[in-house]
Protein backbone atom coordinates (compact mmCIF):
# COMPACT_ATOMS: atom_id res chain seq x y z
CA UNK A 1 0.00 0.00 0.00
CA UNK A 2 1.36 3.43 -0.95
CA UNK A 3 1.86 6.11 1.72
CA UNK A 4 -0.94 8.22 0.21
CA UNK A 5 -3.24 5.21 0.45
CA UNK A 6 -2.29 4.80 4.11
CA UNK A 7 -3.00 8.45 4.85
CA UNK A 8 -6.37 8.15 3.12
CA UNK A 9 -7.15 5.07 5.18
CA UNK A 10 -6.02 6.86 8.33
CA UNK A 11 -8.16 9.91 7.67
CA UNK A 12 -11.12 7.86 6.46
CA UNK A 13 -13.36 8.75 9.41
CA UNK A 14 -12.71 12.47 9.04
CA UNK A 15 -13.11 12.41 5.26
CA UNK A 16 -16.34 10.41 5.36
CA UNK A 17 -17.93 12.77 7.86
CA UNK A 18 -16.86 15.81 5.87
CA UNK A 19 -17.98 14.52 2.48
CA UNK A 20 -21.27 13.24 3.92
CA UNK A 21 -22.03 16.74 5.19
CA UNK A 22 -21.01 18.78 2.14
CA UNK A 23 -23.11 18.73 -1.07
CA UNK A 24 -20.13 19.34 -3.37
CA UNK A 25 -22.18 19.45 -6.57
CA UNK A 26 -24.76 21.91 -5.24
CA UNK A 27 -25.07 25.69 -5.14
CA UNK A 28 -21.62 27.17 -4.29
CA UNK A 29 -22.85 29.21 -1.33
CA UNK A 30 -24.74 26.24 0.06
CA UNK A 31 -21.61 24.14 -0.33
CA UNK A 32 -19.50 26.69 1.54
CA UNK A 33 -22.07 27.05 4.29
CA UNK A 34 -22.16 23.31 4.93
CA UNK A 35 -18.38 23.13 4.56
CA UNK A 36 -18.01 25.67 7.37
CA UNK A 37 -19.92 23.44 9.80
CA UNK A 38 -18.12 20.30 8.61
CA UNK A 39 -14.64 21.77 9.03
CA UNK A 40 -15.41 23.03 12.51
CA UNK A 41 -16.79 19.58 13.40
CA UNK A 42 -13.48 18.08 12.19
CA UNK A 43 -11.67 20.35 14.70
CA UNK A 44 -10.21 22.66 12.08
CA UNK A 45 -11.23 25.55 14.34
CA UNK A 46 -13.31 28.67 13.69
CA UNK A 47 -10.51 31.04 12.67
CA UNK A 48 -8.81 28.55 10.35
CA UNK A 49 -12.17 27.64 8.81
CA UNK A 50 -12.96 31.30 8.12
CA UNK A 51 -9.54 31.74 6.54
CA UNK A 52 -10.05 28.69 4.31
CA UNK A 53 -13.46 29.90 3.15
CA UNK A 54 -12.06 33.37 2.42
CA UNK A 55 -9.27 31.87 0.32
CA UNK A 56 -11.75 29.67 -1.58
CA UNK A 57 -14.03 32.62 -2.35
CA UNK A 58 -11.15 34.76 -3.60
CA UNK A 59 -9.54 32.00 -5.67
CA UNK A 60 -12.01 32.08 -8.55
CA UNK A 61 -11.66 28.30 -8.80
CA UNK A 62 -14.84 26.69 -10.14
CA UNK A 63 -14.05 23.28 -8.69
CA UNK A 64 -14.73 24.01 -5.03
CA UNK A 65 -13.15 20.84 -3.71
CA UNK A 66 -9.88 21.64 -5.46
CA UNK A 67 -10.05 25.20 -4.14
CA UNK A 68 -10.55 23.91 -0.60
CA UNK A 69 -7.60 21.53 -0.97
CA UNK A 70 -5.33 24.39 -2.01
CA UNK A 71 -6.60 26.60 0.82
CA UNK A 72 -5.86 23.83 3.34
CA UNK A 73 -2.34 23.41 1.96
CA UNK A 74 -1.70 27.13 2.34
CA UNK A 75 -2.89 27.00 5.94
CA UNK A 76 -0.53 24.13 6.70
CA UNK A 77 2.63 25.87 5.55
CA UNK A 78 3.69 28.54 8.05
CA UNK A 79 6.69 29.48 5.97
CA UNK A 80 5.75 32.45 3.76
CA UNK A 81 7.98 31.32 0.91
CA UNK A 82 6.32 27.92 0.69
CA UNK A 83 2.90 29.57 0.74
CA UNK A 84 3.90 31.78 -2.19
CA UNK A 85 5.21 28.77 -4.09
CA UNK A 86 1.87 27.02 -3.55
CA UNK A 87 0.12 30.10 -4.93
CA UNK A 88 2.29 29.81 -8.04
CA UNK A 89 1.40 26.15 -8.47
CA UNK A 90 4.63 24.63 -7.13
CA UNK A 91 4.01 21.47 -5.11
CA UNK A 92 6.59 20.81 -2.38
CA UNK A 93 6.60 17.15 -1.37
CA UNK A 94 8.17 16.32 1.99
CA UNK A 95 8.23 12.62 1.15
CA UNK A 96 10.86 13.19 -1.55
CA UNK A 97 13.51 14.71 0.71
CA UNK A 98 14.94 14.05 4.12
CA UNK A 99 13.43 15.97 7.03
CA UNK A 100 16.79 17.40 8.05
CA UNK A 101 16.78 18.55 11.67
CA UNK A 102 18.49 21.74 12.73
CA UNK A 103 21.50 21.01 14.89
CA UNK A 104 22.31 17.61 16.36
CA UNK A 105 19.84 17.16 19.24
CA UNK A 106 16.08 16.65 19.09
CA UNK A 107 14.26 17.01 22.41
CA UNK A 108 11.00 15.03 22.33
CA UNK A 109 8.13 16.21 24.56
CA UNK A 110 4.47 15.41 25.11
CA UNK A 111 1.79 14.35 27.57
CA UNK A 112 1.38 10.80 28.88
CA UNK A 113 0.17 8.10 26.53
CA UNK A 114 0.84 9.71 23.15
CA UNK A 115 3.34 7.05 22.06
CA UNK A 116 6.41 9.24 22.43
CA UNK A 117 8.94 6.47 23.06
CA UNK A 118 7.67 4.43 20.12
CA UNK A 119 7.76 7.55 17.96
CA UNK A 120 11.40 8.13 18.93
CA UNK A 121 12.19 4.57 17.88
CA UNK A 122 10.54 5.13 14.51
CA UNK A 123 12.44 8.39 14.04
CA UNK A 124 15.67 6.59 14.92
CA UNK A 125 14.96 4.03 12.23
CA UNK A 126 14.12 6.77 9.72
CA UNK A 127 17.34 8.71 10.32
CA UNK A 128 19.52 5.61 10.55
CA UNK A 129 18.22 4.48 7.15
CA UNK A 130 19.06 7.96 5.84
CA UNK A 131 22.67 7.36 6.81
CA UNK A 132 22.71 9.22 10.13
CA UNK A 133 24.64 7.92 13.12
CA UNK A 134 21.92 8.02 15.81
CA UNK A 135 22.03 7.95 19.59
CA UNK A 136 19.07 7.68 22.01
CA UNK A 137 18.75 9.13 25.53
CA UNK A 138 16.16 7.45 27.77
CA UNK A 139 15.16 10.57 29.70
CA UNK A 140 11.92 9.11 31.08
CA UNK A 141 13.36 8.26 34.49
CA UNK A 142 9.99 8.38 36.30
CA UNK A 143 8.45 5.22 34.92
CA UNK A 144 10.00 1.92 35.96
CA UNK A 145 9.83 0.72 32.35
CA UNK A 146 10.54 4.10 30.77
CA UNK A 147 14.22 3.53 30.02
CA UNK A 148 13.77 -0.20 29.48
CA UNK A 149 11.27 0.33 26.67
CA UNK A 150 13.63 2.57 24.71
CA UNK A 151 16.53 0.22 25.45
CA UNK A 152 14.61 -2.64 23.82
CA UNK A 153 13.99 -0.51 20.76
CA UNK A 154 17.64 0.52 20.67
CA UNK A 155 18.78 -3.10 20.74
CA UNK A 156 16.32 -4.02 18.00
CA UNK A 157 17.46 -1.12 15.79
CA UNK A 158 21.15 -1.27 16.62
CA UNK A 159 21.06 2.23 18.15
CA UNK A 160 22.94 2.86 21.44
CA UNK A 161 20.89 4.17 24.38
CA UNK A 162 22.10 6.41 27.22
CA UNK A 163 20.18 5.37 30.35
CA UNK A 164 20.02 6.19 34.06
CA UNK A 165 18.46 4.46 37.08
CA UNK A 166 14.79 4.99 37.87
CA UNK A 167 14.32 8.26 39.75
CA UNK A 168 17.55 9.82 38.40
CA UNK A 169 17.62 13.50 37.46
CA UNK A 170 16.49 13.68 33.81
CA UNK A 171 18.42 16.94 33.30
CA UNK A 172 21.64 15.26 34.40
CA UNK A 173 20.99 12.38 32.01
CA UNK A 174 20.31 14.82 29.16
CA UNK A 175 23.57 16.64 29.96
CA UNK A 176 25.55 13.39 29.90
CA UNK A 177 23.88 12.27 26.66
CA UNK A 178 24.63 15.57 24.91
CA UNK A 179 28.29 15.31 25.95
CA UNK A 180 28.40 11.68 24.81
CA UNK A 181 27.03 12.58 21.39
CA UNK A 182 29.85 15.06 20.82
CA UNK A 183 32.55 12.81 22.25
CA UNK A 184 31.50 9.78 20.21
CA UNK A 185 30.83 11.68 16.98
CA UNK A 186 27.14 10.87 16.56
CA UNK A 187 25.17 12.89 14.01
CA UNK A 188 21.93 12.94 15.95
CA UNK A 189 20.75 12.54 19.54
CA UNK A 190 17.07 11.87 20.23
CA UNK A 191 16.18 12.69 23.85
CA UNK A 192 13.09 11.05 25.33
CA UNK A 193 11.34 12.77 28.25
CA UNK A 194 8.69 11.63 30.71
CA UNK A 195 5.13 12.30 29.64
CA UNK A 196 3.68 15.22 31.57
CA UNK A 197 0.41 17.10 31.72
CA UNK A 198 0.81 20.51 30.14
CA UNK A 199 -1.11 22.00 33.09
CA UNK A 200 1.44 20.87 35.72
CA UNK A 201 3.70 23.89 36.33
CA UNK A 202 6.45 22.04 38.22
CA UNK A 203 6.77 19.38 35.52
CA UNK A 204 6.96 21.98 32.78
CA UNK A 205 9.67 23.77 34.76
CA UNK A 206 11.58 20.50 34.91
CA UNK A 207 11.34 20.24 31.13
CA UNK A 208 12.88 23.70 30.83
CA UNK A 209 15.73 22.45 33.03
CA UNK A 210 16.32 19.49 30.71
CA UNK A 211 16.53 21.82 27.74
CA UNK A 212 18.98 24.13 29.55
CA UNK A 213 21.15 21.15 30.54
CA UNK A 214 21.47 20.09 26.92
CA UNK A 215 22.52 23.62 26.00
CA UNK A 216 25.19 23.67 28.71
CA UNK A 217 26.68 20.41 27.47
CA UNK A 218 26.41 21.36 23.81
CA UNK A 219 25.90 25.11 23.18
CA UNK A 220 23.17 25.86 20.66
CA UNK A 221 21.39 22.59 21.28
CA UNK A 222 18.77 21.23 21.20
CA UNK A 223 18.36 22.43 17.63
CA UNK A 224 14.86 20.97 17.60
CA UNK A 225 12.07 20.53 20.17
CA UNK A 226 9.32 18.32 18.80
CA UNK A 227 5.95 17.74 20.44
CA UNK A 228 4.32 14.32 19.98
CA UNK A 229 0.57 14.79 19.83
CA UNK A 230 -2.26 12.24 19.84
CA UNK A 231 -4.74 13.22 17.09
CA UNK A 232 -7.65 11.64 18.95
CA UNK A 233 -7.65 14.43 21.57
CA UNK A 234 -8.90 16.95 19.00
CA UNK A 235 -8.92 20.61 20.04
CA UNK A 236 -7.29 19.76 23.37
CA UNK A 237 -4.21 19.09 21.28
CA UNK A 238 -4.00 22.78 20.44
CA UNK A 239 -4.04 23.65 24.15
CA UNK A 240 -1.26 21.11 24.77
CA UNK A 241 0.81 22.54 21.93
CA UNK A 242 0.38 26.11 23.20
CA UNK A 243 1.57 25.23 26.72
CA UNK A 244 4.58 23.25 25.55
CA UNK A 245 5.45 25.99 23.06
CA UNK A 246 5.38 28.60 25.83
CA UNK A 247 7.60 26.43 28.03
CA UNK A 248 10.29 25.13 25.69
CA UNK A 249 9.74 26.74 22.27
CA UNK A 250 8.53 24.05 19.91
CA UNK A 251 10.09 23.81 16.47
CA UNK A 252 7.88 21.02 15.17
CA UNK A 253 4.93 18.74 15.89
CA UNK A 254 4.51 15.02 15.25
CA UNK A 255 0.88 13.86 15.11
CA UNK A 256 0.18 10.20 15.87
CA UNK A 257 -2.96 8.03 15.79
CA UNK A 258 -4.58 9.86 12.87
CA UNK A 259 -6.13 6.51 11.97
CA UNK A 260 -8.22 6.51 15.15
CA UNK A 261 -10.03 9.82 14.93
CA UNK A 262 -12.73 11.75 13.09
CA UNK A 263 -11.01 14.97 14.25
CA UNK A 264 -8.15 14.88 11.75
CA UNK A 265 -8.47 18.59 11.03
CA UNK A 266 -6.71 19.54 14.27
CA UNK A 267 -3.38 19.83 12.44
CA UNK A 268 -4.57 23.03 10.75
CA UNK A 269 -5.20 25.24 13.83
CA UNK A 270 -1.96 24.02 15.43
CA UNK A 271 0.07 25.30 12.49
CA UNK A 272 -2.04 28.46 12.21
CA UNK A 273 -1.90 29.43 15.88
CA UNK A 274 1.71 28.54 16.62
CA UNK A 275 3.42 28.95 13.26
CA UNK A 276 5.10 25.61 13.98
CA UNK A 277 5.27 23.03 11.18
CA UNK A 278 4.01 19.47 11.30
CA UNK A 279 7.13 17.33 10.83
CA UNK A 280 5.76 13.76 10.73
CA UNK A 281 2.41 12.02 10.97
CA UNK A 282 1.57 8.51 12.11
CA UNK A 283 -1.32 6.42 10.80
CA UNK A 284 -0.64 3.04 12.40
CA UNK A 285 1.49 0.95 14.72
CA UNK A 286 3.96 -0.39 12.16
CA UNK A 287 7.59 0.73 12.10
CA UNK A 288 7.08 2.48 8.75
CA UNK A 289 3.72 4.03 9.66
CA UNK A 290 5.39 7.30 10.69
CA UNK A 291 6.36 9.37 7.67
CA UNK A 292 7.30 12.98 6.82
CA UNK A 293 4.29 15.24 6.64
CA UNK A 294 3.22 16.55 3.26
CA UNK A 295 0.46 19.16 3.09
CA UNK A 296 -0.67 18.07 -0.37
CA UNK A 297 -1.07 14.41 0.56
CA UNK A 298 -2.88 15.41 3.75
CA UNK A 299 -5.36 17.68 1.92
CA UNK A 300 -5.93 14.98 -0.69
CA UNK A 301 -6.67 12.42 2.00
CA UNK A 302 -8.90 14.80 3.97
CA UNK A 303 -11.13 15.65 1.01
CA UNK A 304 -10.73 12.75 -1.39
CA UNK A 305 -10.82 12.88 -5.18
CA UNK A 306 -11.87 16.01 -7.06
CA UNK A 307 -15.61 16.45 -7.39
Amino acid sequence: MSWLSRIKAGLKKTAENLNRAVPWGGDPEEVLEELEYALIAADVGVEATESILKEVRSSGERNLKEAVKRAIMLELEPDERRRKLRKLGFKPDARKKLVEPRGHVILMVGVNGVGKTTTIAKLGRYYREAGKKVLFAAGDTFRAAGGAQLAVWGERLGIPVITAPEGADPAALAFDAAQARKARGYDLLLVDTAGRLHTKHNLMEELKKVKRAIGKADPGEPGEVWLVLDATVGQNGLQQAEKFHQAVGLTGVIVTKLDGTAKGGVLIPIVRELGVPIKFIGVGEGEDDLQPFDAGAYAEALLGEAA
